[in-house]
């Protein structure tokens, strides 16, 4: 029985706190090793009842995809029913709050939210393992999308260990409005940290936090830097912004972050970069 009432779920920012790349596999992927977060900001989606599926994107960002008449949303919605063997539809509605294709899990949080969303929408009792193998088929993050929790990543994206104890930290996301395809990044990528790291200790404090990721590094950084310079410029700035403790980029980029030691100092970093660069997306917000 399709629930009366309109399903409202979020799909937060995924941000890779680090990202090691390892082997290139036999299926044509690479080997991952990442700490996978969530911010407390992002894509907002609606689900009402209808006889058919289908999408309308509003939002800041709603132009940029405006020419995907089949993305991941839809994708989703349509590989939940044929799974569920579900004859219902949905009218969905996605306000695309976060950059397109920026290494922040954007699409992948929508789809992955899409099938929280419909799940509730059309009252269906799936086990988690049915979701997970659903989110497989849809993409590499959209498993570690589904509970939207801390988690090391591992794989392609598809081995999930839950993590406990990260700290909430003080966190600002920039993107500079370059477009990083990652299939040129991953082509460009010379130098490479490889995976099997052991599971991280449990960290009680933001520099705990640090100073554990301060041994680690994205990969795809380096090549990414080199196919958009603007890259190394937006990481530079936020080094250099009073409180921050650590910048790096999130998955193949281009959006780039800073931990901070408080609200107060990311606030005030937002409004410096926003000044210099009033073209650069900016949002605050926390992770943990």
């Amino acid at each position: 029985m399709i629930a009366a009432e309109t399903v409202r779920v979020v799909a937060p920012a995924k941000i890779n706190l680090f990202l090691h790349v390892g082997a290139k596999r036999a299926d044509g992927y690479h080997a991952l090793e990442s700490l996978v977060v969530f911010s407390k900001l992002g894509d907002e989606l609606a689900f009402a009842p209808a006889d058919e599926i289908s999408l309308a994107v509003e939002g800041r960002f709603a132009e940029a995809l405006s020419g995907d008449p089949d993305n991941l949303v839809l994708k989703a919605a349509r590989a939940l029913a044929a799974d569920a063997k579900v004859r219902k539809g949905a009218r969905i509605t996605l306000c695309k709050n976060l950059p397109v294709a920026s290494g922040v899990g954007g699409g992948s949080a929508d789809a992955a939210a899409t099938l929280r969303g419909l799940v509730r929408l059309w009252d269906l009792q799936m086990a988690p393992e049915r979701l997970h193998a659903i989110g497989e088929g849809l993409g590499s993050d959209v498993p570690v999308c589904i509970a939207a929790m801390p988690a090391w990543m591992e794989g392609r994206g598809e081995k999930l260990t839950r993590l406990d104890g990260i700290p909430v930290v003080a966190i600002l996301l920039v993107n500079p409005g370059v477009a990083v395809p990652t299939g040129k990044v991953f082509a460009a990528l010379k130098e490479r940290r490889g995976v099997g790291l052991p599971l991280p200790p449990k960290m009680r404090t933001a520099r705990e936090l640090v100073a554990y990721l301060k041994t680690t590094a994205n990969d795809l950084e380096a090549p990414a830097r080199e196919i958009a310079p603007v890259v190394g410029e937006l990481l530079d700035a936020l080094s250099a912004q009073p409180g921050a403790l650590l910048s790096r980029m999130s998955g193949s980029g281009a959006t780039c972050f800073a931990l901070f030691e408080s609200d107060e100092f990311a606030t005030a970093a937002a409004r410096a970069l926003n000044a210099r660069n009033p073209g650069w997306w900016t949002a605050t917000s926390r992770i943990g």
